[in-house]
């Protein structure tokens, strides 16, 4: 079994989640999605930052989903620098198998998106102060979802990529 790894990541707010959950949903059983704020906040409490603690469990998720999945899907903000180890060990895994995605949407756009949502718990001055602008990974090369880019083109483009790589 080839296993292939779908990283979605981007600013809060921006559109992630919900990508990612659509894509899940298309994709087989037997897919494993692993969300950043759900290990991170729900799973182990945790903040998130340089050396994390979340760290060595989204690598063992990541090393489970390579061998067990057909599909892993990691999506959050995921910080390339603070998660850059990450991003070698997933390279290290998959290989030319990764498809990776990042939302680089303005600020005002994120904020917008972000007040639709039905759990609006932060307000514009902690959202902006999470603010990472073009936090591209660097070494994997990652397709730029802009704010001119609707959720289903969204799904077509990943699910296309991922097909095409059949």
């Amino acid at each position: 079994m080839i296993s292939k790894l779908i990283i979605i990541r981007g600013n809060s707010g921006s559109g992630k989640t919900t990508l990612s959950k659509e894509i899940h949903h298309r994709l087989p059983h037997n897919t494993l999605l692993i969300p950043q704020d759900t290990v991170r906040r729900e799973m182990l409490n945790v903040k998130d930052g340089e050396k994390t603690f979340a760290l060595p469990l989204l690598e063992n998720l990541l090393e489970y989903g390579y061998h067990h999945c057909s599909y892993t899907i990691l999506e959050g903000i995921l910080n390339a620098k603070w998660y850059a180890d990450l991003f070698k060990e997933a390279q290290e895994l998959f290989g030319s198998q990764i498809y990776a995605y990042y939302f680089d949407i303005p600020f005002e756009e994120t904020m917008k998106r972000y007040q639709t949502r039905h759990e609006y718990s932060f307000g514009k001055e902690k959202m902006r102060s999470w603010w990472n602008e073009k936090d591209y990974i660097g070494f994997i090369p990652e397709y730029a979802f802009t704010s001119q880019i609707h959720l289903a083109d969204e799904i077509s483009i990943v699910m296309n990529d991922i097909q095409a790589g059949d």
